[in-house]
């Protein structure tokens, strides 16, 4: 099986202002508010003709600083193709990253930062990976981040 990065999936925002950003997204720009896995943190997710382009992280109860400019997107995400191909060509150049599997579902997910620090999340529909093997939550894959 070849190996594609895929095309962009969604992305992410961190906000101490969840309401008003869900707002945002709604009226100003069309989107739904719709399901969402049972992550252990609060958020919504935003969808665009059935699809979550945006993902919101609440950060308003943690320590985290929201960050002024464009710094509030924390990551950016692909639908993938090719889990094993992926986690081999990482292993080969030596590169740090994280795999798992989304809580409740059939995603698995290889996240890997450019050297500019921007995390990249590369998203793999379980069912179309043939004969990869399911990750484990590991931050060990080539040690931690």
């Amino acid at each position: 099986m070849g190996v594609s990065v895929g095309v962009l999936d969604h992305f992410n925002i961190r906000t101490r202002n969840l309401a008003e950003t869900v707002r945002f997204y709604e009226d100003i720009l069309g989107l739904e508010k719709g399901p969402r896995p049972n992550f252990a943190f609060p958020g919504a997710w935003m969808y665009s003709e059935g699809k979550a382009v945006v993902h919101l992280v609440d950060i308003s109860q943690t320590a985290e600083q929201q960050k002024p400019d464009s710094g509030v997107v924390h990551h950016v995400a692909f639908a993938s193709t090719g889990f094993d191909g992926m986690k081999k060509r990482l292993q080969s150049k030596s590169m740090k990253f994280d795999s798992r599997q989304v809580p409740g579902g059939d995603l698995w997910q290889i996240f890997v930062d450019d050297p500019n620090g921007v995390m990249i999340e590369l998203n793999y529909e379980a069912a179309k990976e043939g004969g990869a093997v399911a990750p484990v939550e590991t931050r060990e894959d080539m040690g931690a981040r």
